[in-house]
């Protein structure tokens, strides 16, 4: 069915909304691309003229064709080379949604998009629906009809399972920067101690390089592990160099909300880290190398003014 212009309209002043819902959901900007495409294919052959609310209608079969995504996904995931994290998204970009509240930023934040891989597809849609969108049980109990009841269930035991991998306390964004900075002084002294002193007891570092660049399959786990592949990542070589191309840039940029690591060369991302900093010390360094998870990165920084890099990574 031909959509009028006010159906393309309505659709319009929608779609960064549904794609900050499809990002949320699926962890992947290219994913959720795609799901918003397809919802805006099933508005083209829909009725609309019978649609009494089409942001409602929008949001439930985007969701729904989330919620089938979600379902193949895991059986993707399991043949994935190496550990599967998101894909980060620069700051400005709109994919991001709203950020007015903690909880808006927090339901983005690397660490938090990591961890709702823990819960299931419905726990998933609810939290985020719930926690970065605001939508009341009611509409929420609709667009996956589900009762009100089991809404409001679903979403305190995904909000608990969240809170459980996430028992730390956050840092403000200045503070977080102060300490990234200290981490970069350490990490380029060429000395673990320093970095031990930054990190908590039991941090963790991880890749994804999704076969196709290399990156540790296991994570390295407590501090002084952790220190050390830092220090080693950070040690001037000219096999690295032969290895990426040429001698990156790295510049220090809002990721998801906070500080990150956003490695560039020759205008290309070729990789983000993104720490996860708390009160008690950085507990965490996730970083995506995979080139097919940083190809929208690579073209907001290719749109974007940048700052001089803090340094060449190698």
């Amino acid at each position: 069915m031909a959509l009028t212009v006010d159906d393309v309209d309505r659709f319009e002043a929608s779609r960064h909304r549904l794609e900050a819902i499809a990002y949320r959901l699926l962890g992947s900007a290219s994913e959720a691309e795609d799901a918003v495409q397809e919802t805006y294919l099933r508005w083209q052959a829909a009725d609309t003229g019978r649609i009494e609310v089409p942001e409602a209608w929008l949001t439930k079969v985007l969701t729904n064709l989330c919620l089938n995504q979600l379902a193949s996904a895991r059986a993707r995931r399991e043949s994935y080379v190496g550990a599967w994290l998101p894909e980060p998204l620069l700051a400005g970009d709109p994919m991001l949604g709203p950020a007015d509240t903690a909880e808006q930023r927090e339901s983005v934040s690397y660490a938090v998009l990591t961890l709702l891989e823990r819960l299931t597809p419905n726990e998933r849609a609810v939290y985020v629906l719930r926690e970065a969108f605001d939508y009341p049980h009611r509409e929420i109990a609709a667009i996956l009809d589900l009762t009100e009841t089991a809404s409001q269930q679903i979403f305190h035991r995904a909000k608990k399972h969240v809170a459980t991998g996430r028992a730390r306390a956050e840092i403000d964004e200045a503070a977080a920067r102060r300490i990234v900075d200290e981490f970069l002084v350490a990490a380029t002294s060429g000395h673990t101690e320093p970095l031990v002193r930054l990190l908590t007891e039991n941090a963790v570092a991880i890749g994804d390089g999704g076969g196709k660049v290399p990156a540790r399959a296991r994570a390295f786990e407590g501090a002084r592990a952790v220190a050390t592949f830092m220090r080693g990542l950070f040690k001037p070589g000219r096999a690295k160099r032969n290895l990426v191309g040429g001698s990156p840039d790295l510049h220090v940029c809002l990721v998801n909300g906070a500080p990150a690591l956003v490695v560039v060369l020759d205008g290309r991302v070729i990789g983000i880290t993104c720490p996860e900093i708390t009160r008690q010390g950085i507990a965490a360094f996730r970083s995506q190398v995979n080139p097919d998870k940083l190809v929208r990165a690579t073209r907001r920084w290719a749109a974007g003014e940048h700052g001089d890099p803090v340094l060449k990574v190698f």
